[in-house]
């Protein structure tokens, strides 16, 4: 349990730099075995990597446990954020985002993100370089902005972006809010950030449109009902959350495909084939993609699902026992914190062969409708991500445009500063430029 008050907090907070288990995990898997306890920021935690007992708290969510997020990350996120809600609240403003980004809205939306991704592409292919994980951040989150609350960067005055990215910077930080800290940075950018949203959100409300054309509007018509339970507190921390839930953990999920598939050319070959037949299959070439063409797209499928395998974007998810329980032999008492570590199961050996291998074949003829025992990207159980579908759309759509609207040419040895393309952390450099109209 560590040291009094402090526990483990210290060791928890370490940053990771494998692609691997976490160590704070992987030791005391290795000591304790898949099931143990820690102490983190004041709090008794058990730390589940047990694929059973994972399903089995995703399972019973409303009844042996409820979401529950430390004190730290409430701060950060707001003490109203949809992720400390329950019950009735919860399913409420779950179907409020279902609204927004559930499939038939997704249909409607598929051309302004395939529209987006290829007019970025073209401007990527004739810069200098671009940093692939900022690129495509602001890409997804200029069209998450104006389909939420009509926002547009190049027209609007204050640079909401830079509020997130200080925010985003100091998320997964030791909470000490003290100037200059990475915490303190971060509760900055959420305190400018929810401060621009509470303005547009105001305006809107003194001045509602008659027809709904953003997430806002709908927002102001629940606030207007006489009989809603919706609070502004409530849909402003909603509002934040869905803005950085939807650009952050897609654009690195977009980053490590790119990657992945730069590493594996034979997984790249077979990914543009896919492509290239839909677009041989129209009647048009140059019409846009279909929701019946993204649906087909089998071989993209396996891809998205390796990647978000191999990147486990979201570490830890935590729930709280509501009493007592009996699991294996271990007993979790109520009150306590458990934590769900995706990252344990997701790189199990005994699950997956070779799982640090990029490998999308392993997913050939696997349905995927949600989470199982052993695959929980995207969480479980009642809180499973609403916005799952969203981020497998920005993916297949962005996939789509790179492998038919450009070509690659991986750079060795020479001036990447001269030459158009991707720039990746680690200093590799990939070349793209335009393909012609035709497919060849």
């Amino acid at each position: 349990m560590g040291w009094p008050l402090l526990g483990e907090t210290i060791q928890f907070f370490a940053p990771n730099t494998t692609s691997d288990i976490a160590p704070f995990v992987k030791e005391r898997m290795q000591r304790y075995g898949p099931i143990f306890k820690t102490s983190v920021v004041g709090r008794p935690v058990i730390v589940s990597t047990d694929p059973d007992l994972n399903y089995f708290i995703f399972q019973q969510e409303g009844q042996l446990f409820q979401s529950w997020y430390p004190d730290t990350f409430t701060e950060i996120f707001g003490r109203q954020n949809v992720g400390s809600l329950h019950g009735f609240m919860y399913k409420y403003l779950k179907n409020m985002v279902l609204n927004l980004f559930g499939p038939e809205s997704l249909k409607k939306m598929m051309p302004e993100v395939e529209e987006a991704a290829q007019t970025k592409l073209k401007r990527w292919s004739g810069q200098t370089s671009v940093e692939m994980k900022e690129a495509t951040a602001t890409m997804i989150f200029d069209l998450t902005a104006k389909k939420l609350i009509s926002y547009d960067s190049e027209n609007s005055s204050e640079n909401l972006r830079e509020s997130f990215v200080a925010f985003i910077q100091g998320l997964i930080s030791f909470p000490i809010d003290i100037p200059g800290t990475a915490y303190h940075k971060c509760l900055q950018g959420r305190k400018r950030a929810m401060k621009m949203l509470k303005t547009l959100l105001q305006e809107r409300r003194a001045n509602p449109r008659k027809e709904q054309s953003d997430f806002f509007d709908y927002v102001v018509e629940e606030l207007q009902r006489k009989d809603t339970i919706l609070t502004e507190a409530i849909a402003l921390d909603l509002m934040f959350v869905l803005l950085f839930a939807s650009f952050e953990t897609t654009s690195l999920a977009i980053t490590l495909a790119v990657k992945f598939l730069h590493d594996h050319p034979l997984a790249l070959k077979e990914l543009t084939e896919e492509h290239e037949a839909i677009i041989r299959t129209r009647e048009n070439p140059a019409s846009g993609l279909t929701w019946k063409e993204y649906k087909s797209m089998k071989f993209t499928f396996q891809v998205i699902n390796e990647t978000v395998r191999l990147a486990n974007i979201v570490p830890a998810i935590f729930r709280k026992a509501l009493r007592d329980i009996n699991f294996k032999g271990h007993t979790i008492p109520a009150g306590w914190a458990v934590m769900v570590c995706p990252p344990a199961v997701h790189l199990n050996p005994d699950k997956y062969q070779d799982p640090l291998d990029f490998n999308p074949w392993r997913w050939e003829g696997v349905e995927i409708n949600g989470a199982s025992r052993n695959f929980m990207a995207f969480g479980g159980g009642m809180r499973f991500c609403v916005g799952t579908d969203f981020t497998k759309v920005q993916m297949a759509v962005f996939l789509h445009s790179l492998v038919t609207k450009c070509r690659w040419q991986t750079i060795e040895g020479g001036d990447t500063m001269r030459t158009p393309g991707l720039q990746f952390p680690n200093g590799y450099h990939v070349k793209i430029s335009e393909k012609d109209e035709k497919i060849q």
